[in-house]
């Protein structure tokens, strides 16, 4: 293997693809599977070669890097994969998988011989594209030199949980910072729908909690895209949002906890799916508030 491994991403919809493409930027030799394939093949254009399966997609790779919707759907793209992986590949397992999961992935990658990271990704659509996410990595110290440049091309910083990637260290910190995200995602909805439903300017709000602690950006840019008519193309969908929410509650029960706001979030997001808004930004959850699709 040369200092810039050849890699390959399963999965290419809205953060595999900006990955893909950052990794093409940084001069790696990319690899791009999707099983729709309509969406991989715009990555041609930036020098990915395109496979018609996820076998064909890793023959030859040195890191296989996932995001794909879910652990189960990341276990059968890899069942898939398997007759062409090598032993020794290393695998990067981006997806938000949960901490159930984990133990079983890594019992895969066990079996097939790989070196197994489990590295889910803190960040949306902007900082993807950017380059700009921050990688949650938990995984063996020997094989970091390999997955290191796919990590640095895809993020801004690296945070390295611990040296056994089947523990789940990852996994479980990004559950915490995706309750406190997706719980913020809901409030502002709300926060928006109570104002209107009272008759009060939502820039009184923001006008009142100005410059406080009380005051955050990513409340205003959620509410800005609902008032504004900016929910799509999603920087993180409607649907995305209520199966990490749903894992959250799954890892709190786990852990023997209650967690009604992330059960009540999951709900929120369900209702705004099922008016059609599954595919929308996140911040569509207000339309939850209402009765009919749009307010």
């Amino acid at each position: 293997m040369t200092d810039k491994p050849t890699v390959t991403v399963l999965g290419t919809g809205i953060m595999g693809a900006a990955m893909a493409r950052n990794l093409c930027r940084a001069g790696l030799d990319v690899r791009a599977w999707n099983r729709t394939r309509e969406k991989a093949e715009p990555l041609a254009a930036d020098g990915a070669r395109i496979a018609g399966t996820p076998a064909a997609a890793v023959e030859g790779a040195d890191v296989v890097l996932t995001m794909l919707y879910d652990g189960n759907t990341v276990l059968d793209v890899m069942r898939e994969a398997a007759p062409a992986l090598r032993p020794g590949t290393v695998w990067a397992q981006c997806t938000t998988a949960g901490i159930e999961l984990v133990g079983d992935l890594a019992a895969f990658a066990a079996e097939q011989g790989l070196v197994f990271y489990d590295a889910p990704v803190l960040g949306t659509k902007q900082p993807a594209e950017a380059g700009q996410l921050t990688v949650l990595a938990a995984g063996p110290r020997e094989g970091r030199e390999t997955v290191a440049p796919v990590f640095d091309a895809v993020g801004a910083k690296t945070m390295w949980t611990g040296d056994d990637g089947g523990a789940g260290s990852a996994s479980r910190l990004k559950l915490v910072a995706n309750s406190w995200v997706l719980a913020a995602t809901a409030a502002a909805g709300e926060v928006l729908a109570l104002s209107q439903a009272l008759g009060v300017d939502p820039q009184g709000f923001f006008d009142l909690v100005a410059g406080g602690p009380l005051d955050m950006g990513y409340l205003r840019t959620k509410i800005a895209l609902v008032l504004d008519g900016k929910l799509s193309p999603a920087s993180f969908a409607v649907a995305t949002a209520e199966k990490d929410a749903r894992l959250i509650v799954q890892a709190g029960e786990h852990g023997g906890v209650r967690l009604d706001v992330a059960a009540a979030t999951a709900e929120r997001f369900a209702r705004a799916a099922a008016q059609g808004h599954a595919d929308e930004d996140m911040a569509a959850a207000y339309f939850a508030s209402f009765d009919g699709k749009d307010e």
